[in-house]
């Protein structure tokens, strides 16, 4: 319906047509594109055993093929995991993240990125962003629809919108893609905090990796990539505070560590 409110059929096709084939090529190609963006070098268990080892026991117990285990040179303590699915998957870290995180803590937010890994969530994200294209897309047709006086055959007469409705659709619809789209992103991050909590049976440390990984971010920032690839992050390293946390990919780490430290309460409740 919402296609057709300012493109009809046909455009509301065309436009998820393109913008899945966008979409898709970036997912094929994403974890190519976005290490080489940050400069991350593939490190072998014989360069970082103990990295190397995190990540193999941890991939043991998720129940994941091991992901191939990158090492970037950036002081700013962060990490993310990419890749179509588990098995091309990829893992990397900051150097910042490997000095100035315990063990126990690196362990969580490995933990956390290959929940990403075993959740498929660069495919979920993919989706996101392919129906969140497609209307962005809808929206500019009917933009141009309107400037050229509706574009509309006598066919689709009875089927015209009126003037107020499709600059309500051309202004309202890509907000509201946009919105669900970063929903969806954060709550992915819950999901993966939760579930990375679990693998090491030790929720207070990712609560603790994500205080120092936040804290650290106002001081030393990534000297490369973009905003577009802060969603892939485990702490955002591009945001802003006040009222740029709406449009934020990730919930806000007070938030994040209040559940983990739910969690490891419950923990220690059950272990009585």
């Amino acid at each position: 319906m919402g296609g057709q409110l300012v493109g009809g059929t046909s455009g509301m096709v065309l436009a998820l047509a393109f913008a899945a084939v966008m979409n898709l090529g970036a997912w094929w190609w994403s974890d190519r594109l976005v290490l080489r963006m940050y400069g991350a070098r593939e490190v072998s268990e014989a360069a970082a055993p103990e990295l190397y080892g995190i990540v193999r026991a941890l991939a043991q117990r998720a129940r994941i093929p091991m992901p191939r285990v990158y090492l970037i040179p950036e002081n700013a303590p962060n990490a993310f995991a990419t890749g179509r699915g588990p098995q091309h998957a990829a893992v990397a870290v900051t150097e910042g993240l490997l000095h100035r995180l315990d063990r126990s803590e690196v362990a969580g937010v490995l933990a956390h990125e290959l929940a990403h890994v075993r959740h498929r969530d660069t495919l979920v994200m993919t989706v996101a962003a392919t129906l969140a294209g497609a209307v962005s897309m809808l929206a500019n047709l009917g933009q141009w629809a309107l400037l050229l006086g509706g574009g509309r055959g006598a066919d689709d007469a009875d089927e015209a919108p009126s003037p107020a409705s499709g600059l309500l659709g051309v202004l309202v619809a890509p907000f509201a893609a946009m919105l669900v789209q970063l929903a969806i992103s954060r709550s992915r991050e819950f999901l993966a905090d939760e579930a990375g909590a679990r693998l090491t049976h030790d929720p207070r440390a990712l609560a603790s990796a994500l205080r120092k990984i936040e804290a650290w971010s106002r001081e030393v920032s990534l000297s490369a990539g973009t905003p577009a690839t802060a969603h892939l992050f485990i702490v955002n390293p591009f945001a802003g505070g006040g009222l740029l946390r709406l449009f934020s990919t990730h919930p806000s780490t007070d938030a994040r560590v209040a559940r983990l430290l739910a969690m490891e309460r419950e923990r220690l409740a059950v272990a009585r």
